[in-house]
């Protein structure tokens, strides 16, 4: 509240001492200030569009196919807007970080999906936009005789938020509707084009000239976890543990579990950024802690922020998850002594999900989150891992039998196993938390960095770091730019961090190959540009599309209307084309209220 209170504040100054400069002449005619926006008025630029404007074949021809896209667009945004609307009504879903209404603002730094880093370059593209999109308006207003009044920039206090190019008014109304349409739409087939340009070069040369370095990728590590002690951050990269080589998670884990040495040498590679972190060797001495857990696991253990210490189990001493699951042998339950205290629990591999047409599911088993995985045919599952390495020695249509605990009885299913999407082997149809029985236990303590899952989400070569996720989703080119646009809400789509971009702290996970290998790190650059520019192109493509007033699919919808009710046999035209533009208007504007403002006002 005090931040919010300050930036009223602020707000509420800098709108007085405008209006203060305005009302005594000290303020040029060509700045307009109404409270905290301002705009630049200026005629400079005119001759230029003039010029750009001069083939106007081809220009009508461009702006007749934004029109019919631009029409199908608004149909889809009206219908998805009306229809958001509703279901807020009906069902108001809880607050959540995504529908805060800071967050429907590409502002980096206020938006949470936005950081500051790649600031920089999401002010490129939205400048390339707003550039592209006014100069569509000011060019179809010379190829259509509509004379254009000024040209400028539009500010939310000294902040840009976009740029204008204002028709004369008589001059526009003497046009005809087909022209004043393609005018209307010139901006946001501009935008759409700007969109295609830099997704084909990023699907392109762009992600082709960058691949995964070896290794695996430090996200970073839990606060008190060996790997923190020994001095594992992020940015590093695992290449060996005791000597065996790491490519991915997977031969991390693999490495680990292979000895159960307290302490095991760890080979990093930290990049050129910093040259104290280069290529390096530590020791790291190993304990168990308990980083992480699902809510309702049977041990009841809640882990917030500082992990909880793991010091025996079955009253053996433990300091590593092989040590961990020798200590629970066969045995389906274990005493486990923390530094919370001492609890019996059955141990196994814990299902957050199971899917209702799955294979699981059709066995017969419940669907209901909780159930633990504790043997297939016969084989003890302690961990994740277990349950995991198991299934990939499997194959699609085989039947096994899957020994689960759920509310204090074990139960025996025969499951004929499905296809998984990502490598096909045997498929479960469950989601599995990491760790044993609902607990994440790690005698590590590294978060891993899906650098090779991103790479192939964007359509290059993930390597060994890979999961399929893209494969699961599917390969087309219209999946890759569906993909591309949610990356930067991965961890609310697609369950894996927030991408932003290829920014300096992730450089040491990549490596540059191919075309554009001369540029070196250049080539990260050219990538955050084109993945920024393409999706914040789009995003003022399809927000102008929205068919309300001032926005250029009010503006169609406008002209559409004249059109057909100009043919219809009535008297009053205007006020029918008032009548049903200003309808669907304020339905869009209703709709957009409700869906910035319904989470928190009617799910609070």
């Amino acid at each position: 509240m005090n931040t919010l209170l300050w930036v009223l504040v602020g707000l509420a100054a800098y709108s007085a001492g405008a209006f203060f400069l305005s009302q005594r002449g000290l303020v040029p005619a060509s700045v307009k200030i109404r409270g905290p926006f301002t705009t630049i008025h200026t005629k400079r630029g005119r001759d230029l569009i003039d010029w750009i404007a001069t083939p106007k074949r081809f220009w009508r021809a461009w702006t007749n196919l934004g029109v019919g896209a631009a029409l199908v667009i608004m149909a889809g945004m009206f219908l998805f807007l009306l229809l958001q609307g509703i279901a807020i009504v009906q069902n108001p879903p809880a607050p959540s970080q995504v529908n805060q209404p800071q967050n429907f603002l590409v502002i980096p730094g206020v938006n949470d999906f936005l950081p500051l880093s790649v600031a920089p370059e999401i002010v490129f593209g939205l400048l390339v936009g707003l550039v592209v999109h006014e100069g569509g308006h000011g060019i179809l207003c010379r190829v259509e005789g509509i004379d254009i009044e000024s040209m400028g920039v539009f500010l939310f206090t000294v902040i840009p938020l976009g740029a204008f190019v204002e028709p004369d008014e008589e001059s526009q109304q003497n046009a005809d509707r087909g022209g004043r349409t393609r005018m209307f739409s010139a901006g946001v087939t501009n935008n759409f084009f700007i969109t295609f340009v830099a997704f084909v070069l990023l699907f392109g040369p762009i992600v082709g000239s960058i691949g995964v370095a070896p290794g695996m990728a430090v996200q970073g590590a839990y606060d008190g976890s060996p790997a923190a002690t020994a001095g594992v951050e992020q940015g590093d990269r695992i290449t060996a543990v005791g000597g065996v080589p790491v490519g991915n998670e997977s031969s991390l884990d693999a490495a680990l579990l292979g000895t159960d040495a307290r302490s095991v040498s760890v080979e990093l590679d930290g990049g050129d950024s910093a040259a104290d972190r280069d290529a390096r060797t530590v020791t790291v001495e190993r304990s168990l802690m308990i980083a992480g857990s699902v809510a309702g696991n049977p041990a009841d253990i809640s882990v917030e922020d500082d992990p909880v210490s793991v010091t025996r189990v079955n009253g053996t001493a433990v300091y590593t998850r092989s040590g961990f699951a020798a200590a629970v042998g066969e045995d389906r339950f274990a005493t486990v002594t923390t530094e919370r205290g001492t609890v019996t629990i059955p141990i196994g591999a814990y299902l957050t999900r199971v899917v209702e047409d799955g294979p699981l599911a059709q066995s017969g088993a419940p669907t209901e989150p909780g159930l633990i995985v504790t043997a297939i045919d016969g084989q003890r599952i302690v961990s994740s891992t277990e349950l995991t390495q198991a299934l990939d020695r499997t194959e699609p249509g085989e039947t096994v039998a899957v020994e689960v605990y759920q509310d204090g009885s074990f139960q025996t299913y025969d499951v004929t196993l499905g296809t998984s999407q990502q490598d096909g082997n045997g498929f479960l149809g469950v989601n599995i938390f990491p760790g044993t029985s609902g607990l994440l236990v790690t005698d590590f303590g590294v978060q891993s960095y899906p650098a090779g899952t991103y790479l192939e989400l964007l359509g290059g070569d993930g390597g060994p770091d890979a999961t399929g996720l893209a494969g699961t989703i599917g390969d087309s080119p219209l999946a890759t730019v569906y993909v591309s646009l949610v990356l930067p809400l991965a961890s609310l789509v697609l369950g894996i961090p927030n991408f932003p971009g290829f920014t300096g702290n992730v450089h040491n996970f990549y490596a540059i190959t191919g075309t554009l290998e001369f540029l070196g790190t250049g080539v990260f650059l050219l990538a955050n540009v084109a993945f920024w520019t393409a999706w914040i192109n789009l995003q003022l493509g399809l927000f102008n599309c929205i068919p309300g007033y001032p926005l250029d699919g009010g503006r169609i919808l406008r002209a559409s209307v004249e059109t057909v009710v100009s043919r219809l046999p009535i008297d009053d035209r205007d006020r029918v084309v008032t009548t049903i533009t200003t309808g669907v208007g304020l339905t869009m504007l209703a709709s957009l209220l409700l869906l910035v403002f319904g989470p928190t006002i009617l799910g609070g």
